[in-house]
């Protein structure tokens, strides 16, 4: 009896540091695609004013391409459903930056932040997400 619950309080310790783990990692890459995102925005505002294009291009691609790795580590533990929402709104967005449609790329920006921030929400470990 005393081995099992040994190993039980072991098991419990390795699931608690292992979420702990993984939600410090999903808050970092939230965090930082946010900052990269905001970013996009103030470009995306800037370039409907003075027309700088291959600002908000080379943004995105600097998006998309820290999105493809972040993507890598989160699909080990986060549904991927929820990331191809993450990455279809990184598409959108590069699609209407390759035809200059600066002010539909915001909506896109907001939409993204949002579900950045549902992942972030949904990886915590709290009685709500539970049950």
């Amino acid at each position: 009896m005393k081995k099992e619950l040994i190993i039980c309080i072991i098991i419990i310790v390795l699931i608690i540091i292992g979420n702990i783990i993984t939600q410090n990692y999903t808050k970092e890459c939230v965090a930082q695609m946010n900052q990269e995102l905001y970013i996009l925005k103030e470009a995306s505002l800037n370039a409907e004013i003075q027309e700088e294009n291959a600002d908000v291009s080379g943004k995105v691609n600097e998006i998309e391409n820290r999105w493809n790795e972040y993507q890598e580590k989160l699909a080990y533990y986060i549904e991927h459903d929820e990331l191809e929402k993450v990455e279809t709104q990184i598409f959108t967005m590069r699609g209407f930056s390759e035809i200059k449609k600066y002010d539909e790329i915001i909506p896109e920006l907001e939409k993204c932040i949002f579900i950045l921030e549902h992942i972030q929400e949904k990886t915590k470990l709290n009685v709500k997400n539970i049950f």
